[in-house]
Parts: structure tokens; C-alpha cells; sequence
């Protein structure tokens, strides 16, 4: 194992692109080791031969195909009617659109890019800066990690044999706790600094409704996306395959935004973010086959055995761990690689790995919001021109919320677990 961390920080820092990184180490682990690289080989190929894995093109796919129906500008004015009376009333629209977004993009990044463009600009027109901007536009993504369909939790539920349904009830309170958590951390710093509200009056009940109406289908998918699995009319793959073609349905007959160039441009756009994630996955089971080939799993659990039995503990030096980790490795390629590592230890100590997966995904996708290697933070500090320096600054209350919440989530993980023990 100490060859393979060798050569992934060697061709990291050499500027390797991630899914080749991943591979080249699994190979020189697979060239010292005693079996045949023929093991690692079919390792790769049999990655892709799974029916769950589908949700991940499929989801993919809508997201794009639903950011070029007019959702995303409904969304928008929805947030500003429900919230820009409030002050710092930009900054709660950032958080309370990456919120209602969850439900359709699925990715952080993509979100914090989108909001960037739109949102950004008029921030600082208002007299934000750019730091607290950024840090709200860039935390505030960190929302879509656990609303469903979020991919991170997909690709958890595949390597860890962990219901992806549950996973997608379990994300929605914790979803909830944190756009509520980071709109009072909004609102303090907004309110020690005198940042005026966007609008000066409460929204009137017809306007709401109005918005809400407008809104209406795109708010309406994550609700119908847990509602079918639920009752079993989908598995979570097919469940891709029907938000295609309700991206489809809703942009063609319904808001009439969607046109046949838009299809085709999303077709090459998530063809592009595809590859490099199915690539992923397929390197990182050549890399998970030797990691529970040197038994990795149980020597971590002898470690941590021995520090305590105790499952709380247990849960937070786990998750410090992966704090850590999520700063300098991608989200995805923590799941894949950490996944089965981690799984087996909560087993054995009795944690629910539902709960354990909203949780690791809420810690290491921060890593994306942080330095050194944030690809989130880096987007939208560039987007806006804002100095990193800065962005770091204006992010530590969010960042300190967001850890406090991960905390409290897992003292209490009744908070996470009683709506998916309710509905499954």
C-alpha cells in the first residue's frame, strides 16, 4: 500500500490527470505484487458491469437537460421572493437556491459555478465582498450533497452495497438543518456588517403562489423521485432513466425552453463528465481490490479498535480523518476509495452505514469548498476575481457551521435515520 500512495502523490503533484493517476498506482501496486495483471485488468471491466451504476449517466444527463429548460430561472425568483427581504438578502438567495438546485443538479461544483455567474455579480453590485460572495456561493453548494439525487451518495450506496434509496430519504433533513444552519451564519455576518436586504418588502401571498407555480415541476422532482422508489415503481437506476425524460417532458411541452441544440449540447456534456467519472471508477476498483487484498479494512479496525470501542468515537475519528482527506483529494475519488475501507469498520462497531454515508459525504465534499486543492472554491473565487487569501477568510463561520452541524448529526443520528426508518 505505501507504493500505491507513492505513486498517486508523485503523479498528483506531477499534474496527472485524477482518473490515470488512480490507475498508474493500481498498476504498480498489481507489477510488485504476486498476482497476475490480469486480476487488475478484469478488475476494471467488471466495474462498469453493474445495473446500480446506471444512475449515474442517467442523473447526469438531467441535470443538464434541466439547467437548459428554465428551471434553474425559476428557481432563482422563487428564492428572491421568498427571501431577499431579509438581510443580506442576496446571500440567503445563494443558499436557499442551492438548496432547492440539490434536487436537480446533484453536484456541487456545477452549482456553485451556475450561481457564480448569476448570482455573483449583483452580490457585489450590492456592496458584498467578494470574499463573503464567494464564501457563501461556494459553502452554500456543499447543500447538494445530500439532497437528492445527490451523485456522491449513488456512488456510496454502489461500493458500499448500501440502499441507495435510504440514502436519498436520509439526506433530505440534513439537507434542510444545513441551507438553515448557513442562512442564520448568512444573516449574523450580514447583520454585523450593515448589508441592506435586496428587497425592502415582505413578499405578498400572491406573488409567492405565483412563483411557486412557476417553480412547480422543478420542485415537484425530488419529491417524485423518493416517492417511486419508495412505493417501488423505480429502482434508483430506472429512477435516472425517468428523470431524463422528465427533463425531456418539462422542457419541451412544459416551460417550451428546450430545444433540439440544447439536447445535442447536453448529450456532449455529459458524455465529457461521464467518462472522466466512469474512468474513475474503474481505476479505483483496481486500487480497492488491492486495498482489501492487504487488508487494509481490518488493520484500520484493529487501530481504531484500540483507541476505543466506544461508536461515537469511533464515528468523529473517522470522520476527522476524512476531513483531512476531502482537502486534498476529490469528493468522488474519496468515495470510491475510502468506501471500502470504512464500511467494514462502522459494521463492526454497529454504526448504520446510511447514516455513516450522509455524513461522509457532507465532510469530504467540504474538502471541495477548502483549501489546498478546493475545486469548488478555486471556480468561484475565479469566476468572481476574488483573491483565495480573502475567500478563506470570509469562509471559516460557514465552514465552522457546517462542522458544528456534522457534529451535532452524529451524537444524534436519530436526526438522520428517523425518516428513512419511518419510510423503508
Amino acid at each position: 500500500m505505501t507504493l500505491i500512495g507513492i505513486v498517486f502523490i508523485v503523479l498528483l503533484l506531477a499534474g496527472m490527470p485524477l482518473a490515470f493517476t488512480i490507475g498508474l498506482a493500481g498498476m504498480a501496486w498489481f507489477l510488485e505484487s504476486p498476482l497476475p495483471m490480469a486480476i487488475g485488468v478484469q478488475k476494471v471491466a467488471s466495474a462498469t458491469q453493474s445495473f446500480p451504476l446506471l444512475a449515474v449517466p442517467f442523473f447526469v444527463l438531467a441535470g443538464h437537460l434541466m439547467n437548459r429548460t428554465g428551471i434553474t430561472e425559476r428557481l432563482l425568483t422563487f428564492s428572491r421572493v421568498l427571501v431577499s427581504w431579509m438581510t443580506g438578502g442576496l446571500a440567503h438567495v445563494a443558499i436557499l437556491l442551492s438548496a432547492l438546485m440539490g434536487g436537480v443538479s446533484g453536484s456541487a461544483v456545477a452549482d456553485a459555478c451556475m450561481e457564480a455567474r448569476v448570482l455573483g455579480p449583483s452580490m457585489i453590485k450590492a456592496g458584498y465582498s467578494k470574499g463573503y460572495a464567494s464564501a457563501v456561493i461556494a459553502v452554500g453548494s456543499l447543500i447538494t450533497a445530500t439532497i437528492p439525487p445527490s451523485i456522491g451518495l449513488i456512488l456510496y450506496g454502489f461500493v458500499g452495497n448500501v440502499s441507495i434509496g435510504k440514502l436519498f430519504i436520509a439526506g433530505i433533513v440534513p439537507g434542510i438543518l444545513m441551507t438553515i444552519v448557513l442562512m442564520l451564519t448568512a444573516w449574523r455576518v450580514a447583520k454585523a456588517r450593515g448589508y441592506q436586504p435586496d428587497s425592502t418588502e415582505l413578499p405578498s401571498f400572491r406573488s409567492v403562489m405565483k412563483s411557486l407555480n412557476d417553480s412547480k415541476w422543478a420542485l415537484l422532482f425530488p419529491i417524485l423521485l423518493i416517492v417511486f422508489i419508495r412505493f417501488g415503481f423505480f429502482t434508483p437506476s430506472e429512477a435516472g432513466a425517468f428523470a431524463v425524460v422528465y427533463a425531456v417532458v418539462i422542457g419541451f411541452f412544459l416551460h417550451r425552453q428546450l430545444s433540439w441544440a440544447d439536447v445535442r449540447l447536453s448529450l456532449k456534456e455529459s458524455v465529457t463528465d461521464i467518462g472522466m467519472i466512469m474512468l474513475i471508477i474503474m481505476f479505483s476498483a483496481m486500487v480497492g481490490y488491492s486495498i482489501v487484498f492487504e487488508r487494509l479494512p481490518q488493520s484500520l479496525a484493529q487501530l481504531i479498535g484500540g483507541i476505543s470501542q466506544d461508536p461515537t468515537l469511533t464515528l468523529f475519528l473517522i470522520l476527522g480523518f476524512l476531513v483531512i482527506v476531502g482537502t486534498v483529494l476529490e469528493a468522488t475519488v474519496s468515495v470510491l476509495l475510502l468506501t471500502p475501507i470504512f464500511v467494514p469498520i462502522i459494521h463492526a462497531v454497529g454504526i448504520d452505514p446510511v447514516h455513516f454515508g450522509v455524513l461522509l459525504m457532507i465532510v469530504i465534499t467540504l474538502g471541495g469548498m477548502t483549501p489546498p486543492v478546493g475545486v469548488a472554491m478555486y471556480a468561484v473565487c475565479g469566476l468572481l476575481k476574488c483573491p483565495t487569501d480573502r475567500y478563506v477568510v470570509e469562509s471559516l463561520p460557514f465552514i465552522g457551521a457546517v462542522l458544528a452541524l456534522v457534529a451535532l448529526l452524529a451524537v444524534f443520528p436519530q436526526v438522520v435515520m428517523f425518516l428513512p426508518d419511518l419510510l423503508m
